[in-house]
């Protein structure tokens, strides 16, 4: 069986592309697929990707590289609408809701079409219209789920088949260091300044305690004025991007995640899968589904006015090694539903009876 993957860009920092690549790899053990970047803006994908996963561009935006149609959207709507006309494969599995629309519309109609969805379309109009011709609609939680079953009220069926973590093995926290690390894009959305804010209590009753944060984004400077204003400087650090995220959420003993609304949690897997428990605010969607107080990690009220409940909620667990290392031993059961081989299984039976 051959699949296709398309994405956006498959060269990016998301948590999108790290769970779509880890599918691929995995699903590469015993079919043969290719993964398609709409855009190639860098030489190399971020993070890693199985040897027997077949890579290729639509549009190759890198420096210096030379077309015969000028740069644009148009440009990209083209070669996107010829390559899917063009598409010779088994199952083709998009990863965007625009992405979704346009292989309803134009990929030949023999392919098993499957839209993965993270969000809701920005849009929903199109999906609306086009989704219905698609075979089906799988999402990464039982939330989005009822979400998208709601909005897509007579279409395809959805179905919820959870992301898949890269391959083992995983390093495992001692959970002696004392740090509390956070990983992802540096944009609002994640809300880091609640993080900073809330570890600034945290330095003052315990300073030998530190926040790592790595990742980037256009919040960088923002976020870096912030500590200077609340004095962190040797408290708060900025470790930049790394392709090795669970390498460094081993040297944590506790990861923190501040998002609003919604969050894929490929961060908070990836923390479980290292044994790390995981502090996380109530609501966050991505967050919500897997983290449960007293098990893997807490839980903490929503509230964005006072950093107070979040900083409690480190405390408690930075007061008690006891504990967190309870909390260690059920994040890492958590990440093993998450394992590529058991999240390929999953694909492969939904595949097989769609198209019976």
């Amino acid at each position: 069986m051959k699949v296709s993957l398309i994405m956006p860009s498959a060269y990016g920092m998301r948590g999108d592309v790290r769970a779509t690549l880890s599918l691929a790899s995995a699903l590469a053990a015993r079919h043969e697929v290719e993964v398609i970047s709409v855009r190639r803006q860098k030489e190399k994908p971020f993070f890693p990707v199985g040897s027997d996963v077949a890579m290729r561009d639509v549009v190759d935006v890198r420096p210096g590289v030379r077309h015969l149609l000028p740069r644009g959207q148009v440009r990209t709507e083209v070669a996107l609408w010829r390559m899917l006309r063009a598409l010779k494969c088994d199952v083709l599995i998009t990863t965007r809701p625009g992405l979704g629309v346009q292989a309803a519309r134009h990929a030949p109609r023999e392919l098993l079409k499957i839209a993965k969805v993270w969000s809701r379309p920005t849009v929903p109009g199109p999906v609306k219209r086009f989704y219905p011709r698609l075979n089906a609609v799988v999402t990464a939680t039982e939330t989005a789920q009822g979400e998208w079953a709601r909005l897509l009220d007579g279409g395809p069926v959805v179905h919820c088949v959870q992301d898949a973590l890269p391959a083992g093995p995983w390093p495992r926290s001692r959970m002696d260091n004392r740090i509390v690390a956070a990983g992802g894009r540096w944009v609002p959305a994640k809300a880091y300044d609640r993080l900073i804010r809330a570890f600034a209590i945290v330095a003052g009753k315990r300073p030998d305690w530190r926040l790592r944060l790595y990742g980037g984004g256009p919040e960088e400077r923002r976020l870096r004025a912030l500590v200077r204003e609340l004095n962190l400087h040797n408290h708060v650090y900025f470790m930049g991007t790394t392709p090795d995220l669970a390498g460094e959420f081993a040297k944590a003993s506790i990861v923190a995640n501040t998002s609003f609304g919604e969050d894929q949690a490929m961060a908070v897997l990836e923390a479980m899968a290292c044994g790390v428990p995981v502090v996380a605010f109530e609501g966050t969607k991505g967050p919500t589904e897997f983290v449960a107080t007293g098990y893997n990690g807490v839980l903490v009220p929503e509230s964005e006015a006072d950093p107070g409940l979040f900083a409690a909620a480190l405390l408690a667990l930075i007061d008690d090694e006891r504990r967190r290392r309870s909390l260690a031993a059920g994040a890492r059961d958590t990440a093993m539903r998450h394992a590529p081989g058991e999240v390929a299984e999953q694909w492969e039976k939904l595949i097989t009876d769609l198209r019976h």
